[in-house]
C-alpha cells in the first residue's frame, strides 16, 4: 500500500514539472518566432526597396539573363567553355537562333508572372535540367537528347541504373554560378510593369511560335533557313544525328528534331482501306501449306541477347581481342548456320529490334520510331508472331529479367499473344521466375535465363514458342576487373555469356523434343562517350553500316533443314519467316507476301542505309497490322 501511495503522489508532481517545461519552451520559442518573422519582414521590405532602387540594374540583369542561361546550358552539355565560344565563331546563325528562342521563352514567363525571380527560376530549372540530361545521356551511350525521350520519364529510376553519371568540378561550378545569379535576382527583386495588352501579345507570339515550330512546316522551314539550321533528315543514322547536333547547338537541335518528328510522324495512308489492302495481297499465291515435317512441331526459341556484338568486324580491334572471348559463340555458329543480319538500332532502343522480331515487320514502315510499341493500336489483340504459334497449338512465352513496367511491356505484350509473361524485378523483389536467380555484373546473368527456358520446356505439354530478351550485358560496364576498362569488362561479360550459351545448347541436345534456336544480339553496346572504343574506329562512309550488322546463328537439336536460310544479309524483321520456313509452318497470303519481299528487298532499314526509299505497299501492310484495322490475312480477327 505504501508503494502504491508513493506512485500516486509522484504522478501529479511529474505532470507539474512537464507542464512547467512546456510553458518555458513556449516562452522561449515565441520571441524567437517573432524575431524570425521580423527579420523576414525586413528582408522582404529590403527586396521591395531594391525593385525601385536598382531599377536600371534590374533591367540590365533581365536583359542579359537569356544569354547567361543559354551559355550555362551549352557549357554544361559540351563540358567546355572553349567549345561554347567556338560555336559562336563557326555556327553563329544556329547560336543566334538558340538565343532568340531563349529570349522568347523568358518573355513568356515574364508576361505570366511579371516577377523576375520566378521567371528566372523556372527557365533556369528547365535549361539546366535539359542540358545536364543531355550531358549524361550522350556520355553514357553516344545518343543525343531529343524531346521524344521524355516519353520515358516514368522509367527514370530504371534509366539512372543505366546512366554514367559523374559529377565534376566544371558541372558544380556552372550550377554554383547559376544559383548565385538566381539568388541575386531574387534579392534585387526585378518586376516588369506590363499592361494586359503587351502581356497578351507576348503570350500569343509564344503560342504561335510553339505551334509553328511543331505543326507548320512553311513557318519553321523558313526560320531554320534564315538561321542556317541544319535540317538534314536524321532518321536512325547516328552519324547524321551527331553532325546535326554539332552544327545546330543544344537548343537548335532540340527544336529542329521536334519539328522533324512531327513532320515525319506516322500518318494513315491516304488510300488505306480494306480493298486497297486486299489488292496488295491478291497477286500472292500460297505455295506452301505447311505440315511441320509430318506433324512434329518443334520448339522455337528466339534469344535476343542484350548488347551482344562481335567487335572483330573492325580491323582496328581484331588483334586486341582475346581469342577465348568469342570461342564458344564461334562453335555454336559452326554447329548451326551463321549469317549477318541488319538490326534497326544502335547502342539503345532495344524495343526496335524486339518489334521487328516479334511482328515480322520493319520499323522503317512506321517511320523509325524509337519506341514502336508505344505507337501500336492497343484497342485489340495484334497479329504478332506469337498469335500464329497460338493458332497452331503452341504454348507461347516472353521472358525478360527486368522490370515489367519498363517500355510498358507488362500491359502491351499480352496483346501480342504471349500466354506467359515472365519478368524479374531486382528493385521490388517481384519475380515470375521459377528458377534460382543469379547475377553477373549489374543484372541477371544469361545462365539464369537459359535455366528458365529449360524449365518452361520441361513443364509444357505443348511445343513452345519463346522470345527472350536478356539483360546481363547491358551497361554500365564498370564492375569488371578494372572499372576504367569499360571495353575490357564488356568483353569479359560477353565471354561469360558465351560460356552459358554453350551449356544451354548442350542441355538442349539431351532433351527429346525437337528444338530450333535463333540467337542474335539486339545492337552494338552503349559505351561511355569519353573513353569509348568507338572513338578509335574509322566509321566514315560505308563503314558505319557495320554498326548495324549483327552476327546471328540458327541451331537445332534435330535434322532441321537450315539450307532454307537466305545466303546474303537480310533485315531483322525477316527472321520470323525464315524460322517458319525451317519448321515447315503453314502460310497465309500475308506470310507469303513477306517471303516475296525477302527475295526482292532483303534489306529495308534506314539505319543501315539512309538512301533506301520507302516501299509504299510494305509500309501500308505494316500500318494495317499494328495501327490499322488488320485487313490483311491474320491469325486473329478484330472487333
Amino acid at each position: 500500500m505504501a508503494d502504491k501511495s508513493i506512485k500516486q503522489k509522484q504522478t501529479p508532481k511529474t505532470k507539474v514539472k512537464m507542464t512547467n517545461i512546456s510553458e518555458k519552451s513556449k516562452e522561449i520559442s515565441e520571441p524567437d518566432k517573432k524575431i524570425k518573422f521580423q527579420k523576414l519582414v525586413k528582408f522582404n521590405q529590403k527586396r521591395a526597396e531594391n525593385t525601385e532602387k536598382f531599377a536600371k540594374q534590374n533591367i540590365t540583369l533581365l536583359i542579359i539573363f537569356p544569354l547567361f542561361i543559354l551559355s550555362m546550358a551549352e557549357i554544361i552539355q559540351s563540358k567546355s567553355v572553349l567549345h561554347y565560344f567556338d560555336m559562336w565563331g563557326h555556327h553563329f546563325g544556329p547560336m543566334l537562333f538558340g538565343l532568340a528562342i531563349t529570349y522568347l521563352i523568358f518573355a513568356f514567363f515574364m508576361a505570366i508572372f511579371r516577377t523576375g525571380w520566378i521567371a528566372v527560376l523556372i527557365e533556369s530549372f528547365i535549361f539546366l535540367a535539359l542540358s545536364t540530361t543531355e550531358r549524361f545521356k550522350y556520355n553514357t551511350n553516344g545518343n543525343h537528347l531529343i524531346i521524344s525521350d521524355m516519353k520515358l520519364v516514368r522509367s527514370v529510376k530504371s534509366l539512372t541504373s543505366f546512366a554514367y553519371i559523374k559529377i565534376t568540378w566544371d558541372l558544380v561550378l556552372c550550377y554554383l554560378i547559376a544559383v548565385a545569379f538566381i539568388a541575386l535576382i531574387f534579392f534585387l527583386n526585378p518586376k516588369v510593369k506590363w499592361k494586359v495588352i503587351p502581356r497578351a501579345v507576348t503570350g500569343a507570339v509564344f503560342v504561335f511560335c510553339g505551334f509553328g515550330f511543331v505543326m507548320m512546316p512553311f513557318f519553321y522551314n523558313s526560320v531554320y533557313s534564315a538561321f542556317a539550321i541544319d535540317t538534314t533528315y536524321s532518321s536512325s543514322r547516328q552519324s547524321i544525328i551527331n553532325k546535326k547536333f554539332d552544327k545546330n547547338g543544344f537548343i537548335g537541335f532540340l527544336l529542329q528534331t521536334l519539328s522533324e518528328d512531327w513532320e515525319h510522324r506516322l500518318k494513315k495512308p491516304e488510300d488505306y482501306g480494306k480493298e486497297q489492302t486486299k489488292d496488295i495481297l491478291d497477286d500472292v499465291q500460297v505455295i506452301a501449306e505447311g505440315n511441320f515435317h509430318g506433324g512434329q512441331k518443334p520448339n522455337v526459341i528466339v534469344i535476343m541477347s542484350e548488347s551482344f556484338a562481335d567487335f572483330r568486324v573492325f580491323d582496328e580491334l581484331k588483334d586486341d581481342i582475346d581469342g577465348n572471348v568469342y570461342k564458344k559463340f564461334d562453335e555454336a555458329c559452326e554447329a548451326g548456320e551463321s549469317r549477318k543480319i541488319i538490326t534497326p538500332t544502335f547502342a539503345s532502343w532495344t524495343v526496335r529490334a524486339e518489334f521487328e522480331l516479334m511482328f515480322g515487320l520493319p520499323v522503317k514502315g512506321l517511320n523509325d520510331p524509337n519506341m514502336p510499341q508505344r505507337d501500336l493500336n492497343k484497342n485489340h489483340d495484334l497479329p504478332a508472331m506469337a498469335q500464329y504459334y497460338n493458332s497452331w497449338g503452341y504454348n507461347t512465352a516472353y521472358v525478360h529479367p527486368f522490370q515489367s513496367t519498363f517500355y510498358g511491356r507488362k500491359n502491351t505484350y499480352p496483346l501480342f499473344g504471349f500466354k506467359n509473361l515472365l519478368f524479374h524485378d531486382d528493385d521490388t523483389g517481384e519475380s515470375d521466375f521459377t528458377v534460382d536467380v543469379g547475377h553477373y555484373g549489374t543484372y541477371v546473368e544469361d545462365a539464369t535465363i537459359y535455366n528458365q527456358l529449360l524449365d518452361l520446356l520441361k513443364n509444357s505439354d505443348e511445343p513452345m514458342y519463346i522470345h527472350t530478351t536478356t539483360m546481363q550485358n547491358h551497361q554500365p560496364y564498370n564492375l569488371g576487373e578494372d572499372p576504367d576498362d569499360e571495353f575490357g569488362n564488356y568483353l569479359q561479360w560477353i565471354q561469360h555469356s558465351n560460356d552459358a550459351l554453350e551449356v544451354f545448347l548442350k542441355q538442349l541436345e539431351d532433351i527429346e523434343e525437337p528444338t530450333l534456336v535463333f540467337f542474335v544480339g539486339d545492337h552494338f553496346p552503349s559505351l561511355r562517350n569519353e573513353t569509348s572504343v568507338y572513338n578509335d574506329i574509322d566509321l566514315e562512309g560505308d563503314r558505319e553500316s557495320l554498326l548495324y550488322e549483327q552476327t546471328c546463328f540458327f541451331w537445332s537439336n534435330y535434322d532441321a533443314d537450315l539450307s532454307k536460310i537466305p545466303d546474303g544479309k537480310f533485315s531483322f524483321f525477316y527472321v520470323p519467316y525464315v524460322l517458319l520456313d525451317i519448321i515447315d509452318a503453314p502460310r497465309d497470303a500475308f506470310i507469303e507476301k513477306m517471303f516475296n519481299y525477302m527475295k526482292e528487298l532483303p534489306i529495308y532499314s534506314s539505319a543501315f542505309d539512309p538512301e533506301i526509299e520507302h516501299i509504299k505497299e510494305l509500309d501500308e501492310l505494316t500500318y494495317d497490322r499494328v495501327i490499322g484495322d488488320i485487313y490483311s490475312d491474320s491469325p486473329i480477327t478484330t472487333k
